[in-house]
């Protein structure tokens, strides 16, 4: 970039199955392969909720997690031929077999306590392991990281960037199942019998605190502590969630990426 050139947009995004999802700051946009092997693009304004909660801590991370969530069924309307992550029988057949062990082992009488907590934990994280086992889902989530990745360093074309990012998501995972272990154990020992409702609430309260903790990691880029909680994340990028695209994947995520350039005015 020169000098004259604005700032480049905070972007993030999702892989779809046989495309991108990209989040601007007002507007979202999507490209994906269709059956004919031709691009089909849309774009969007996105849902946003604002008021007094965007400035408390955890909630608003919640918060901005949900708008990203309501985008989803923008995109399927405008782009039916969108392949979502878990569009996929083994995904959702592990997701009900991954319900049904937790409540199996929320059952066992001597299952309680962090062991248990942890083990709850993990199993939640199959049903993503297996939305990336074929291979296509992790290729367009490194189409995600290159396209944007190189929009914002201005080092060139998407194939010359890295497919692994710092604003990933993934970088969520480690902060997520700790707070979540956490919060379960201490309310095991401040509620009797706790119930779905208060489950509800903990699951919440991780959602929130993982957020902070990823936005506290962004402020502090360049910090050994950020380079320590990043490392999971970065990790699972590298080894599972993410793989070199084709071209052609490449030329999807181009054009989500001209889309939601040209949405935001740019």
């Amino acid at each position: 970039m020169t000098v004259a050139d604005p700032e480049p947009l905070r972007l993030g995004g999702m892989a779809l199955r046989n495309g991108l999802l990209v989040h601007g700051p007002t507007m979202w946009a999507a490209s994906v392969r269709a059956p004919d092997g031709s691009i089909a693009t849309a774009s969007g304004r996105k849902p946003r909720v604002g008021g007094p909660v965007e400035a408390v801590p955890g909630a608003r991370g919640v918060l901005r997690l949900g708008e990203a969530m309501a985008v989803i069924p923008l995109v399927k309307r405008a782009l039916p031929a969108a392949r979502l992550p878990w569009q996929d029988a083994r995904v959702v057949g592990s997701a009900v077999a991954v319900m049904a062990g937790g409540a199996l082992l929320k059952r066992r009488r001597g299952g309680g306590g962090v062991a248990a907590e942890a083990a709850l934990a993990g199993l939640s994280l199959l049903p993503s392991f297996l939305a990336l086992r074929g291979g296509e889902l992790a290729a367009y989530h490194g189409v995600e990281h290159k396209a944007i990745g190189a929009y914002e360093s201005g080092a060139g074309d998407a194939r010359d960037a890295t497919k692994e990012h710092d604003r990933c998501g993934s970088h969520l995972m480690a902060p997520l199942l700790a707070s979540n272990v956490a919060g379960a154990a201490l309310l095991k020992k401040v509620v009797a019998k706790p119930g779905p409702v208060s489950g509800a609430a903990v699951s919440l309260a991780s959602i929130g605190i993982a957020v902070e903790v990823f936005a506290w990691s962004e402020r502090h880029d360049g910090s050994r502590t950020t380079h320590l909680l990043r490392r999971p994340g970065h990790e699972l990028q590298r080894l599972l969630g993410t793989r070199e695209p084709t071209e052609d994947q490449l030329d999807v995520g181009r054009a989500a990426l001209a889309e939601i350039l040209r949405a935001e005015g740019r």
